[in-house]
C-alpha cells in the first residue's frame, strides 16, 4: 500500500497543513491514511477559439467554459497525515453552467459538451488529465502541466496552470493531423474533498478502517421504497488489479448494496446463511466498425458472502434506521459499500457452486468459503480475466464493463409468500470502465452505474429479451442478438446467452437455417473458469470444465452444446452470472425464426425469438437429460436467531 503513497505522478504538489508535521518514520510509517473523492467542484476551461477552429489570425479569440462537477464524483486522492501523496486514476463529470450559455465550438465538441469528464490518467500516461466524453471515451484534450494544491485544513483541491492541447483523435476530427498537440488553453480545477475511506496505520501495517457516510446524500424518507426487502447494487464506482498470474490477472470491483425496500434485508455472518452473496463480473463490448458487433463476458469472480451492514444513504433512498437491527440488516432505503480491494480478497469469496442463485439457499456446513487444502494465488476466486483481452494495443476502441449482482434468500421467503411483490430480478447493475495499460490494467469510471439492469443491456444496437422458463419455481435469463452486414452479401450473426439466476442453467442452443444457408467463421466464447480447487463444490472437486461447446452443423440448424448433467456434473454450462456468446457468418439476410434453448439439470426444451438465415424454418427441441443436483436444493423458508455481530476485517495490502 505505502508504495503507492510515494508514487505521486504530479507536476508540482503543495499542501497546506499548519498544525500537522511532515512523517519521519522510515520504511515503518505511522498515521491516518484518507482515500478522498470530490464532493463538490467547479472546472474552468479558457479556451482560444481561432487556434480551435484552425485560423491564422494571430489575434487570440478567448471564450470561457463553466462547469459544475457531479456531487460526489470518484476522482480519488491519497492524503497521508493531511499532505497529498497521490492522484489515483477516476474521473469528474461535467455539467455545464447555465449562465453566458455555450459559445460556437467545433461541431465535435459542441455536441459533447454537456457530457464532457475531466480524467485522471494513470501515472505511466505521457499526460496525467485529459478531456474526454464521458459516453464514447473520444478524447479532446490533454492537459499538460499543472499545479495540484492541497488544503488540509479546508480539504480542498486545487489544479491550477493545466494547459489544454489538442489530442490525436481531435486534431484528426478537425481535419487537422498536424495540429496534435497544439496548445489551445487551459484548465483550472477547485473542489471541497471528502474522505470516502479513512485507515488508521501502525507502523506501515492498516489496523483499522472506517468508511464514512458521504454529505451529499438524501435526507431520511427522500426516495419511495417498494414492499419488501429489495437489495439493489447502487454503486460500482471503482475497480483494481489486486494480482496476476501468467497469461491472467485478478481485479475487484467496489460495490455498494442499496436496500430499495421497505423491509429490512439480513447481513448476518457466516455461519448463519440469511445474507446477500454476489458475483463479480466483467464484459467487452467490441468488434466490426463501430466497435458494437459483439458482446462477451471475458472475467467471473466466485461470490463474496456479505456480512455486517454500514447504514449510509449512498442511493439517496432515504436511509431509515428507527426499525431495524443496525449493523446485523440493511436498514430501508440504506446502503452497504465494500471496497474493490475488500472484493478482490480471496479469503473472502466462496465458490458459486455452493448456492442457488434463485432461492438463494446454501448450506453453512461445509463452510461454503473454505479455503482449506489449496494455495491462493494471484487471480485465484478474483474476476479472473485473460492479459489479452485487456491489452489497449489488442483492443483498440473496445468498450468495458463491470457488473454485480445481490442475491437473498429473504427475497425469495418473501416473493412465496407475497407474490405480488416479488424483487428478485432487479439485482444486477453494470458500470462501464475505461481500462488503461498492457499488462499491468488500472480502471476508470466513465458516467454513472446503470441500476437494477444487467450489463447486456449495454450492447449498442442488439435486441435483448428476459426470458423466464418456469415463473416461480426459477429464474430468468436473457436472449440477446444483432446481425450486421459487413460486406455485400455477407451477414454476420451474433448470438449472446445470458445467465442471471436461473439454477437449471443452459446446456444447448441451437439455430434454424434456411434451405441452402453457407456458414463460415462459426465461432463460440466463454468467459475463463476457475480451475479445481480442494473443497470448492464442484463434483469431486474437479472445478468447471472450461471446454468448448461442441457445435454440430446439418440442413436445417446449427447448434451448439456442452454435455448433459447426466454426463458430466461439471460440464461447461451457462451457470448463474455469466453470459456465453454463439457466431456466425452467412449468405442470406436476417428473418423472424426461434432458437431452441436446452436446460442443464431439469427442464424442458423452450423456444426464443431471434433473427437468422432461417427461411422460415424452426428446429424441433430435443429433449435433454434430466437430473436433480445435490448442492443447491430449494430450501423451506423459516426464521434465523439474529447473528452476533462480527467486525468487517480489514483487507491486506494490495499486492
Amino acid at each position: 500500500m505505502f508504495l503507492l503513497l510515494l508514487l505521486f505522478g504530479l507536476s508540482r504538489v503543495f499542501s497546506r497543513n499548519p498544525d500537522t508535521k511532515n512523517n519521519h518514520d522510515g520504511y515503518a510509517p505511522s498515521g491516518t491514511l484518507q482515500k478522498m473523492i470530490v464532493e463538490n467542484a467547479s472546472v474552468t476551461m479558457q479556451l482560444d477559439l481561432n487556434g480551435l477552429n484552425g485560423s491564422n489570425s494571430l489575434v487570440a479569440r478567448p471564450v470561457t467554459l463553466q462547469f459544475s462537477v457531479a456531487a460526489n464524483s470518484f476522482f480519488p486522492i491519497l492524503v497521508f497525515n493531511d499532505l497529498l501523496r497521490a492522484v489515483k486514476p477516476g474521473s469528474m463529470a461535467l455539467i455545464p453552467s447555465r449562465s453566458g450559455g455555450i459559445p460556437a465550438l467545433p461541431v465535435r465538441l459542441g455536441a459533447s459538451v454537456k457530457q464532457l469528464v475531466v480524467e485522471k490518467r494513470p501515472s505511466n500516461q505521457s499526460f496525467g488529465l485529459a478531456v474526454r466524453d464521458s459516453k464514447t471515451g473520444f478524447t479532446f484534450f490533454n492537459v499538460e502541466g499543472g499545479d495540484y494544491d492541497y488544503n488540509a485544513n479546508a480539504r480542498s483541491l486545487g489544479i491550477a496552470g493545466g494547459r489544454l492541447i489538442i489530442s490525436k483523435e481531435f486534431a484528426n476530427a478537425l481535419g487537422r493531423p498536424s495540429d496534435v498537440g497544439s496548445v489551445v488553453g487551459n484548465i483550472s480545477v477547485g473542489a471541497a474533498m471528502q474522505p470516502i475511506q479513512i485507515t488508521q496505520v501502525v507502523n506501515g501495517e492498516p489496523k483499522s478502517v472506517v468508511v464514512p457516510p458521504l454529505s451529499q446524500g438524501a435526507s431520511r424518507g427522500a426516495g419511495t421504497l417498494v414492499p419488501g426487502p429489495d437489495i439493489i447494487v447502487g454503486d460500482l464506482p471503482d475497480m483494481v488489479q489486486v494480482g496476476s498470474e501468467g497469461s491472467q490477472v485478478g481485479l475487484g470491483i467496489a460495490t455498494t448494496s442499496c436496500n430499495n425496500g421497505d423491509q429490512p434485508v439480513n447481513f448476518h455472518a457466516l455461519p448463519e446463511t440469511d445474507h446477500p452473496f454476489f458475483p463479480q463480473n466483467f464484459y467487452r463490448m467490441s468488434g466490426g466498425t463501430d466497435n458494437t458487433e459483439r458482446f462477451e463476458q471475458i472475467g467471473q469472480a466466485w461470490i463474496k458472502h456479505a456480512f455486517g451492514a454500514d447504514e449510509l444513504d449512498e442511493c439517496n433512498l432515504g436511509c431509515d434506521t428507527s426499525n431495524c437491527v443496525q449493523f446485523s440488516q440493511l436498514c430501508p432505503g440504506c446502503a452497504d459499500p465494500y471496497l474493490a480491494e475488500e472484493n478482490g480478497w480471496y479469503q473472502l469469496l466462496g465458490s458459486r457452486a455452493w448456492v442457488n442463485p434463485f432461492t438463494g439457499f446454501f448450506l453453512s456446513n461445509p463452510d461454503p468459503t473454505n479455503h482449506t487444502g489449496h494455495n491462493d494465488i494471484g487471480a485465484s476466486h478474483r474476476v479472473r480475466v485473460n492479459v489479452s483481452d485487456l491489452n489497449t494495443t489488442l483492443n483498440q476502441g473496445a468498450t468495458y464493463f463491470a457488473e454485480a449482482q445481490y442475491l437473498t434468500p429473504q427475497e425469495y421467503a418473501w416473493c412465496q409468500a407475497h407474490p405480488g411483490q416479488c424483487n428478485m430480478y432487479n439485482n444486477a447493475s453494470y458500470h462501464q470502465f475505461l481500462v488503461n495499460g498492457t499488462t499491468n490494467f488500472t480502471f476508470s469510471p466513465l458516467g454513472a452505474t446503470v441500476r437494477m439492469q444487467p450489463a447486456i443491456k449495454a450492447w449498442t444496437g442488439a435486441t435483448v429479451n428476459q426470458v423466464q422458463p418456469d415463473p416461480g419455481n426459477d429464474g430468468i435469463w436473457f436472449m440477446g442478438y444483432k446481425v450486421t452486414n459487413p460486406t455485400p452479401g455477407v451477414y454476420h450473426y451474433e448470438y449472446a446467452l445470458y445467465n442471471q439466476n436461473l439454477d437449471r442453467s443452459i446446456q444447448s442452443f441451437s439455430v434454424p437455417l434456411g434451405a441452402g444457408a453457407n456458414l463460415s467463421n462459426i465461432g463460440f466464447h466463454a468467459p475463463p473458469q476457475e480451475p479445481g480447487w480442494a473443497n470448492d463444490g464442484t463434483f469431486n472437486n474437479q472445478g468447471y470444465s472450461s471446454a468448448p461447446w461442441t457445435v454440430t452443423q446439418n440442413a436445417t440448424s446449427i447448434t451448439w452444446n456442452t454435455e448433459t448433467f447426466g454426463q458430466n456434473q461439471n460440464a461447461n454450462a451457462i451457470r448463474f452470472g455469466t453470459l456465453y456468446d454463439f457466431r456466425f457468418d452467412a449468405d442470406q439476410p436476417p428473418q423472424s425464426a426461434n432458437a431452441t434453448v436446452g436446460f442443464f439439470k431439469t427442464g424442458s426444451p423452450m423456444m426464443v425469438a431471434i433473427q437468422a438465415p432461417a427461411g422460415g424454418a424452426t428446429p424441433t427441441p430435443t429433449a435433454t437429460a434430466t437430473a436433480t443436483p445435490t448442492a443447491t436444493p430449494r430450501p423451506t423458508p423459516s426464521p434465523r436467531p439474529m447473528a452476533s455481530p462480527r467486525p468487517r476485517p480489514t483487507p491486506p495490502p494490495r499486492p
